[in-house]
Parts: C-alpha cells; sequence; structure tokens
C-alpha cells in the first residue's frame, strides 16, 4: 500500500526533526529460528549465526540509507528472534549460554545494538527447556553485549504463575550480582511480562512470535518532543480540544513511520509489520514524557492528576496512530522509563515521584514499571512481589504491563547510578521496608479473572 505525502508534511516533519526530536526509534527485524533446532548444540549454533547474519545483512545499511534520503534520523536498529527456549528446548544451561554468545556475535556482525529474544513463556507453566533458560540469563546477560531477555508471566486468560515470578526475582537479583562492576547493568536488558505482545520492536522486551512469518521488519516510533511542541502551543486549551491536537499530531508522526517502514521492507525484501507508535523518551532534554506531563499543568510529575493526564496522552496517541495506519502494533502509547526520561528524574530528585505513584501511572501507559534503580539490598522476594503487582495490573485491566528492576549492587536510596546512552541515569529509588516474603513463597498460580471467560 503506498504512502503518499504532501510537499507540507514533509516540511513539517523536517521541522520537527530539526528542533523537537523526531526520529525513527528503529527498525526491528524479526526472524524465525524455528527451522534452526537441531539435537547437536554445534550444528543449532551454526545454523542460528548462519539464518541470522543471512536475513539481517543489510538491516543498518538499508537503515542509514533511509536516514541519509529522507532526513530523519533512524537511531536504532535491531533484531528479534524466535523465544530461545522454543528453538533450543533440549539444551543444558551451559549450551543455552553458548547459544546466547552466538546470538551476540551474529548480532555484532550485522551491526545491530540490540537482539531481543532470549526468551521465555511460562505464564501457565514450566517446561524442562523453560527452566533451563531461566536459570541460564544472568550467565547469559553477563557474558553479552547486545542480547535482551524477556519472560512472560502472566496473561489475564491464565492468571499468575507465581513460581514464576518468584523465580525471576531471583533472576533480576543473580543477573545484577553478576554485572555488579556495571553498576547492575544486566538488569537493563531483562524485562518481565504480563499479556506480552509478540510484534513489539522495543527492547529489551522484543521477540519473533510464534503467529509472525518466517521474517518480518517492525517499526518503532518516538515523538515526545513532537507532542511537548503540542501542548505547549494550547496552554487553554480545554482536554477534550488537547487531546484533538495530541491525536493529530501522533497522526502525522505515525504516517512518517509508516513511510519509513514500508520502504525498508520493499529494499530488504521482507514483509512490513508493525508501526508502534509509542512515545518513548530519552535522556535528551525536551525528548522527555514527564515535560508533556508537566505541560498540561501539573507543577512536576508524580503530582496529584498525573495518572490522569498520562490516561489523555496515552489515549490520543493511539486513537491518532491508528488513524494513520492499518497496522498499528507492538505496545503503542506512552514509555515511562525513569532513566531514559531526564523529566522523571527530575521528578525523582524532588520527591514527586515514587515507585508506588509509577505503579498508579502503568494502570494507564503502555508498559509499566520501567528502568526504575533501586537499593543494592533489595531482596529477591521483595523484587518478586513488585513484578506480582505489576502482573495482577496488566491482568485485571486486559493489557500489557512489565517491570524492568535494577537493585544495584553497593548503591543506597538518593545514590545516582549511570548506564549510559539511551539508558541514561537514574536515581535510587525507595522501598518498603515490610516484607512480602511469605505472600511471595505461597507459590501456584493466581488464578485468571472473571473476565478472562471472553467466550
Amino acid at each position: 500500500m503506498p504512502v503518499s505525502i504532501s510537499a507540507e508534511e514533509i516540511l513539517e516533519t523536517i521541522r520537527m526533526v530539526e528542533s523537537q526530536n523526531l526520529d525513527i526509534r528503529t527498525i526491528t527485524m524479526g526472524i524465525s529460528l524455528r527451522d534452526c533446532r537441531d539435537s547437536d548444540p554445534a550444528v543449532l549454533n551454526n545454523k542460528v549465526y548462519e539464518k541470522i547474519v543471512r536475513c539481517a545483512s543489510d538491516l543498518v545499511k538499508v537503515g542509514e540509507d533511509l536516514q541519509r534520503e529522507y532526513g530523519i534520523p533512524i537511531i536504532n536498529k535491531r533484531i528479534s528472534v524466535t523465544p530461545v527456549a522454543i528453538i533450543a528446548d533440549g539444551l543444558e544451561v551451559a549450551e543455552l549460554v553458548s547459544l546466547a554468545r552466538v546470538l551476540d556475535k551474529a548480532a555484532d556482525e550485522v551491526g545491530v545494538n540490540f537482539l531481543g529474544g532470549y526468551s521465555s513463556l511460562v505464564h501457565k507453566g514450566f517446561s524442562v527447556g523453560d527452566e533451563r533458560l531461566i536459570e541460564s540469563i544472568p550467565e547469559a546477560l553477563a557474558s553479552t553485549e547486545r542480547v535482551c531477555s524477556s519472560v512472560n508471566v502472566a496473561t489475564t486468560h491464565a492468571g499468575i504463575n507465581m513460581d514464576a515470578v518468584y523465580r525471576m526475582g531471583q533472576v533480576v537479583k543473580r543477573t545484577a550480582e553478576l554485572t555488579a562492576h556495571r553498576d547492575g547493568f544486566g538488569c537493563a536488558k531483562l524485562v518481565v511480562f504480563c499479556n506480552v505482545p509478540e510484534d513489539n520492536p522495543f527492547m529489551a522486551g522484543a521477540f519473533h512470535g510464534v503467529g509472525e512469518p518466517e521474517c518480518v521488519l517492525n517499526i518503532g516510533v518516538s515523538g515526545p518532543g513532537v507532542v511537548l511542541n503540542t501542548v505547549r502551543k494550547n496552554p487553554q486549551a480545554d482536554f477534550g480540544a488537547l487531546a484533538t491536537a495530541i491525536k493529530l499530531t501522533a497522526f502525522k508522526v505515525t504516517r512518517m513511520g509508516e513511510l519509513i517502514g514500508r520502504r525498508a521492507s520493499q529494499r530488504l525484501g521482507v514483509p512490513f509489520g508493525i508501526v508502534d507508535l509509542s512515545l518513548a523518551p530519552t535522556p535528551a532534554i525536551g525528548d522527555s514524557v514527564a515535560d508533556i506531563l508537566e505541560a498540561m499543568g501539573l507543577e512536576r510529575c508524580g503530582t496529584h492528576g498525573t495518572t490522569a493526564a498520562l490516561a489523555l496522552l496515552n489515549d490520543a496517541v493511539k486513537k491518532g496512530g491508528a488513524m494513520a495506519s492499518s497496522y498499528v502494533g507492538g505496545l503503542s502509547g506512552a514509555f515511562i522509563p525513569v532513566s531514559e526520561d531526564a523529566g522523571m528524574v527530575a521528578a525523582v530528585e524532588a520527591g514527586a515521584l515514587t515507585v508506588d505513584k509509577l505503579e498508579a501511572m502503568t494502570s494507564v501507559c503502555s508498559v509499566g514499571l520501567d528502568m526504575i534503580a533501586v537499593p543494592g539490598d533489595t531482596s529477591a522476594e521483595t523484587i518478586a512481589a513488585i513484578i506480582a503487582d505489576e502482573a495482577a495490573i496488566g491482568m485485571i485491566n486486559r493489557k500489557t504491563t512489565a517491570a524492568r528492576i535494577i537493585p544495584v549492587p553497593g548503591k543506597g536510596v538518593g545514590d545516582r547510578v549511570e548506564f549510559g546512552g539511551l539508558l541514561g541515569s537514574a536515581v535510587i529509588m525507595p522501598l518498603h521496608h515490610f516484607s512480602s516474603n511469605h505472600f511471595v513463597g505461597r507459590g501456584g498460580r493466581i488464578p485468571a479473572p472473571i473476565q478472562s471467560l471472553a467466550n
């Protein structure tokens, strides 16, 4: 389907790029590795490496070519693969870690910055392969640079696998310990989901779902700075008018993403998948979701009214994007990753934004508790309880939620940690001191809610 762009739209897009941080946040190639399965680990590794390099050899070049031709920055080029627990079922833990290193080597060879899919789906229970992959995650993430991992522990239809939640609390803790020399950086590549989408192009949660084609190209657009400019231009507008203005802006941003996505898919010879129209902030000034909420009239993000403001923003972005493309998917909405958003970090430093308030905000945003640094002595049980709370919000509300928590070894409340690049910096946030140990230790599965009986 051709995308027609007028001269006026092109000029407006140029202004957005030059002064409002508009960019294509990522083009992500999804690659099925199901045909790489083999009982011999060495053969499996060779098949996986060969297929990734063959399919994605031109991904970075095409992205750079399109950036030059259209003048729109394309920040990241990424790969997602079939959940490794599916294609490597039967491998031992050490063999899974070896496969993670092969994935990292392939990602390095083709020049992408991240590869997602070191993943497992255990919302209803574990296979032997799932258990081994989850056990291998800390070492896999500690010994690779580009490999990202995700585990889905809950769905609206299955409930919450609390055994998996507890295991993931332990995995997060161990991953932080193994990457202590980098302030727990491994945890920035690990996310725990409820209702995970299979076509998400954003890291760390991207994987190539079992319902996806052999190879596909998904686009993640982002435009917090553009939306911020829209809100600032409408200081007296009521909420209905403001929502309309944001929808129009999201429409324009999504059309730009669809254009780039279809051009890239044509040149790479793979199907176009979806546009994920999420507002994904960066540490850059003026590229903050928190700044948008404050421009709506809040003195500081996190104060009373923040959840309502975020709900309006998330809904308007989705409505505008859905009008611009027939293939909107992934997460789509507004992200609130604390370390990656300069406005969020400032709100934490001012004492306006707490973990409890962030949890409330996750009920109306795209994902969940994202890139939150907590004290290094936080127990695995407390981390698991935080994951359980997020999973409950997603399960009950039939939406995706997630937790990307970083217990920073050796650091306490108020200390600052630098992750670098798009991952930014964070202030260590306080948590409740009361124990959740017995609750988490019960195990079993929290049953699915009544709304799961939709059939």
